[in-house]
């Protein structure tokens, strides 16, 4: 390999991890030398390196073979000094520049994730609103919404908008001190410091970050002393207009355990609600998928049908559906056979099983019951006092909407009310949903828990 042919590799590499991600990992590499299997590579820092090796390696390999070269080992050195990360690492004799506080799991954040980016988020009616509020953020507005709070269930985007900003941040501003971590995480890192007598420099720390995003608020929820500093440590970066990105899986008043004091703060910014994916967005994020997989594999086949067929059965959320294609990837590429609906039905039938789940009409009533805290006894008698008749309607709402039970089917169930009763709570429900926000938040709430 020449220098030459470490640009062609270059090239192909920018395709497939996107322009931001390899103006920030790839672009800085230098070429020594390859001989022998072994390529060698300068990086500035000795993080990047871990980086690069975890997140880059095999993609470096794989173009390679495909250049007609055969990679067995890279072997990344610290511009200047030329030391090899493959010896002992030295202990840091000063400390981190911004740079390094970025992003690196050693010293104070997580690693982000390449993948997530902006331009690999597929926008849809559920998320637009939180897509278009992050992407603010990441503008470094001044005036943009703090806190940005994005909440919503499993797989819905979260955690990917929470890494796009940041590695939009970093592009446009490598000196910004951009800080993302779990709130576990920050738990840990607070007891740490309790523990070696570090609370000053964790304080000092944690409030001279200029964005500060903490993923899964509600890990913190009944954990006193770690709410406690978190609350101290909010009120400090707010105080100094300072960005801060939350997110959790439910919104800031329905995480129980959660101290006042901090719920007033999370809600007094702008609270985003990821909604769960239709199935225009499920078939967007697939075709996306498959077509930044071509750009990697051109023999991929895959027949007319199959992404619409996994749009349409898989529902529970975007990660379950990324998995599924990847799963047919592999095995298209193992076994050598096109991607058809057969062959989807085929290895995918666990999945597919699992997301065939149905909800039952008992399940609703007891769910019904603890949500409103009523009895089953008074969700089928005669009583209309608006405490019953409210929880009772909606039981009847989600029962139309989430089994396949007819009109009088659902009277039937509900003490042998007449189907006209069950049309008219129906309507009503979907008339409230319009009108009333509390209304149509808990219709939300309770149909995600049926379906968790």
């Amino acid at each position: 390999m020449t220098k030459k042919i470490w640009a062609q590799l270059s090239e192909r590499l920018e395709k497939i991890v996107g322009k931001n991600s390899f103006q920030t990992w790839i672009k800085p590499l230098n070429f020594i030398s390859y001989e022998d299997g072994l390529l060698e590579l300068t990086v500035t820092t000795r993080f990047q390196g871990d980086w690069v090796s975890r997140n880059y390696g095999d993609e470096i390999k794989g173009q390679a073979m495909r250049l007609g070269l055969k990679i067995d080992r890279i072997e990344f050195k610290i511009k200047d000094n030329q030391t090899s990360l493959t010896e002992p690492e030295k202990p840091l004799t000063q400390a981190p520049t911004k740079v390094q506080t970025l992003s690196n799991k050693n010293t104070l954040g997580a690693p982000l994730d390449s993948r997530f980016t902006f331009e690999r988020f597929v926008v849809g009616k559920p998320n637009e609103l939180a897509h278009a509020a992050a992407r603010r953020v990441s503008t470094g507005d001044s005036a943009a919404f703090n806190p940005l709070f994005l909440y919503g269930g499993v797989g819905l985007g979260k955690t990917h908008l929470m890494h796009a900003i940041s590695v939009e941040l970093q592009h446009m501003s490598p000196d910004l001190k951009v800080v993302y971590l779990s709130a576990e995480q920050f738990m840990y890192r607070f007891i740490q410091a309790l523990r070696d007598k570090q609370m000053m420099n964790f304080k000092e720390i944690f409030r001279s970050v200029d964005v500060l995003m903490v993923d899964d608020v509600q890990f913190i929820a009944g954990k006193e002393s770690t709410q406690d500093e978190f609350f101290h440590t909010f009120n400090a970066l707010i105080d100094q207009k300072k960005q801060i990105v939350i997110s959790a899986d439910r919104a800031p008043g329905e995480i129980d355990g959660l101290e006042e004091r901090i719920r007033s703060r999370l809600q007094c910014g702008l609270v985003v609600d990821l909604h769960p994916t239709d199935y225009e967005l499920r078939l967007g994020i697939l075709q996306e998928k498959v077509q930044n997989y071509r750009l990697k594999y051109t023999d991929l086949d895959i027949a007319n049908g199959v992404l619409e067929f996994l749009a349409h059965k898989i529902t529970t959320n975007v990660r379950v559906l990324e998995g599924a294609l990847t799963r047919l990837f592999a095995f298209s590429s193992l076994v050598g056979r096109q991607i058809t609906l057969d062959m989807a039905q085929e290895s995918l039938a666990d999945i597919l099983r699992a997301s065939d789940r149905k909800v039952t009409m008992d399940e609703i009533m007891k769910k019904i019951c603890h949500y409103y805290n009523v009895r089953m006894s008074d969700l089928l008698s005669p009583r209309r006092s608006r405490n019953i008749a409210r929880p009772r309607q909606m039981a009847m709402y989600l029962s139309k909407n989430m089994t396949s039970r007819s009109y009088p089917e659902i009277g039937k169930q509900f003490g042998n009310r007449d189907h006209t009763t069950v049309m008219h709570a129906v309507k009503k429900i979907e008339e409230l949903k319009s009108q009333d926000s509390q209304v149509s938040d808990d219709a939300e709430l309770l149909r995600r828990m049926l379906e968790a």
